[in-house]
């Protein structure tokens, strides 16, 4: 599930407070950046458990109303068709998702307040409604119900951000691209595997997490010489004007350019141009991009540098 776009805004961070904080020690922070990244993937686990959370609210719901002493025609006999949706049954009976519940602790049930909130949102959603209309009950449509509702109203929700934010420093700025393999594990749910359904890996294979161990290390223990080169290519501005985490980003990168000889110099350079352009200042993104090219280019002609940009 953690992928390299993950790896590097991770990478950023640690590598940010390694600098701020004065320890240097190499070996803590690297352990912080990979307990960071064991995070997020918590984060997505946490998402997973979300839709079954909301559901079996809506389940107590249905209850509560049949237990009224006086319950209308609906609350007797209501559509529980959202309730017994065979793509949430599946999910709530993950043998994976129940080892995280079971190890980490992890439910919704302090934040009882947001499940109804998003279970109201839900209802009220022209989703929801199509959805319950439609008399025929399918696996497929059920499936497609949850991925609907979370890319309409649980990607991009403020106050779900606000929540996660408040519960785990860690979990600032993943969810964006913790959101999109929540998506992707709603697609691949396949009825036949039952409890069995593969989530997503915490690492794709060991390759990732040796490219997450050697880009950190690299970026750390070959600082001075990357940042003689940007001083270097520095044209009328000295190297302690720019602001640090524009540093750190270029840091990183000549890292990634100089150890990853497999990865694409354009796809380096969009990738930390992008990470700049939201974690730094407003000109960072052109800014950095003009001295990543020249630097670079100069570690081309110099023999340096053999991959072609």
């Amino acid at each position: 599930m953690i992928n390299r776009v993950l790896i590097r805004l991770k990478i950023i961070q640690i590598v940010y407070a390694y600098y701020q904080n004065g320890s240097k020690n190499l070996d803590s922070a690297e352990k912080e950046l990979f307990f960071s990244l064991s995070k997020a993937y918590d984060l997505y686990q946490y998402l997973l458990l979300l839709m079954v959370a909301v559901t079996e609210y809506a389940q107590k719901r249905l209850v509560a109303g049949r237990q009224k002493i006086a319950p209308t025609r609906e609350e007797l006999t209501p559509n529980t068709k959202f309730v017994e949706n065979a793509f949430i049954a599946q999910l709530e009976t993950n043998k994976m998702l129940r080892e995280f519940t079971d190890t980490q602790k992890k439910t919704w049930d302090n934040h009882p307040e947001y499940v109804k909130e998003l279970y109201e949102q839900i209802v009220a959603s022209d989703v929801y409604r199509d959805y319950m209309a439609e008399p025929e009950r399918t696996y497929a449509a059920d499936r497609e119900l949850w991925r609907k509702l979370y890319k309409t109203l649980v990607e991009n929700n403020e106050s779900l951000d606000q929540l996660l934010d408040d519960e785990s420093l860690y979990w600032n700025d993943v969810k964006v691209i913790v959101d999109t393999f929540v998506l992707k594990t709603i697609k691949r749910f396949d009825p036949k595997n039952g409890a069995n359904q593969p989530l997503l890996s915490e690492f794709k294979d060991d390759e990732d997490k040796e490219y997450a161990r050697r880009l950190f290390r690299r970026t750390i223990l070959n600082g001075d010489e990357y940042r003689h080169l940007m001083a270097e290519n520095t044209k009328n501005w000295d190297l302690e004007r720019i602001a640090f985490m524009d540093i750190v980003i270029m840091q990183c990168a000549l890292a990634e350019v100089t150890s990853f000889p497999n990865i694409p110099i354009s796809v380096t350079l969009n990738e930390y141009v992008e990470i700049a352009k939201l974690y730094s200042t407003v000109k960072s993104g052109a800014f950095i991009n003009g001295m990543l090219d020249a630097i670079i280019t100069q570690l081309i002609d110099g023999g340096k540098l053999l991959k072609q940009k």
